[in-house]
């Protein structure tokens, strides 16, 4: 192990007030939506002044993993935090979060990194990472921040949960081979799906709307054991500055128990050239709940219709 510690530092400047830059970085749980690199994050424990949560993102174009505990200090505005279980190449990652007031609305964030890299590898290709990734991670939270609305307008979660004539394991089993669903759900014409990590999935699709518009995203899905499946949309619609959601199954008395759960973070500029000049956030986040919703609920009962034929060909006396 390299011995050699390398610090890193990014500044911005933010045209917003630091209790509000600073709620943006401590809710981790909105990072996959706000953060490009973000794909998923799941709490280990939470606190009100300490948390560990194990974060999926994008590092130099590959999907990694790490396990990571972060001190929250309001008052000081300052959040501190160390990778508990780095990946390979990295050797060991700490750092903090800084938010000074320069001005009454205008806040200077400081981004600080110090990391060691294993033996034999160049520290300059982790610098390239981190330098890429804070540049990146620094501008989504002036866009977001910036934007004048009450950030809990603008990012919004809601799930459904049905009860479906299927067990979860067949309708888990639909939703993580999607490279099926041309065959089986009408509104998508066209899958790509690759998985190249154990569970970790990149899918393209194509889709076309009740109004006849086609539209190609781009996802990152972790999938875990029969149970869950997450994703981020790399390519979110045109009216969202992110896209993550999930799919949780479980077994039930009267069926399988399905939650399919989005989070947006809505471009209320974007949202008024869609959907027209006098759309507000709240008419947004109501027609993103509807066709995202309808989208989901869809999809399930297509997986349903498909196990009950898979299980009527099954049953089929042979001829």
């Amino acid at each position: 192990m390299s011995a050699l510690a390398r610090d890193m530092r990014h500044t911005q400047v933010i045209k917003a007030a630091p209790e509000i830059v600073y709620d943006l970085v401590a809710d981790v749980s909105c990072w996959p939506v706000v953060f490009g690199p973000s794909v998923l994050v799941r709490h280990l424990h939470r606190g009100p002044d300490e948390e560990r949560f194990r974060l999926w993102a994008t590092v130099n174009g590959e999907v990694t993993n790490w396990t990571s505990r972060r001190l929250l200090d309001r008052d000081q505005r300052r959040i501190s935090f160390e990778q508990e279980r780095s990946r390979t190449p990295i050797a060991s990652m700490g750092g903090s979060w800084a938010f000074r007031e320069l001005d009454p609305g205008v806040t200077e964030v400081t981004l600080d990194h110090r990391f060691t890299v294993v033996d034999d590898v160049d520290p300059a290709l982790v610098a390239g990472a981190v330098d890429g990734n804070s540049i990146s991670e620094l501008a989504a939270l002036a866009r977001i921040a910036e934007l004048g609305h009450p950030i809990d307008d603008v990012i919004h979660t809601f799930e459904d949960t049905v009860v479906l004539d299927a067990s979860a394991a067949e309708l888990y089993d639909f939703i993580y081979h999607s490279e099926q669903w041309p065959e089986h759900v009408p509104h998508v014409s066209r899958i790509e799906l690759t998985e190249d990590a154990e569970g970790v999935q990149l899918m393209e699709m194509d889709t076309v709307t009740a109004g006849g518009i086609a539209h190609t995203t781009k996802s990152v899905r972790v999938c875990f054991d029969g149970t869950r499946i997450d994703y981020k949309q790399l390519m979110p619609p045109a009216m969202l500055f992110g896209h993550s959601g999930a799919w949780e199954f479980a077994d039930g008395r009267d069926g399988a128990v399905v939650t399919a759960r989005h989070t947006v973070a809505i471009d209320p500029e974007r949202a008024r050239e869609i959907l027209g000049a006098d759309t507000d956030l709240a008419d947004a986040r109501a027609y993103l709940g509807e066709a995202l919703g309808t989208n989901s609920r869809n999809t399930l009962l297509c997986a349903v219709r498909y196990a009950a034929a898979q299980q009527a060909d099954a049953t089929k006396s042979p001829t």
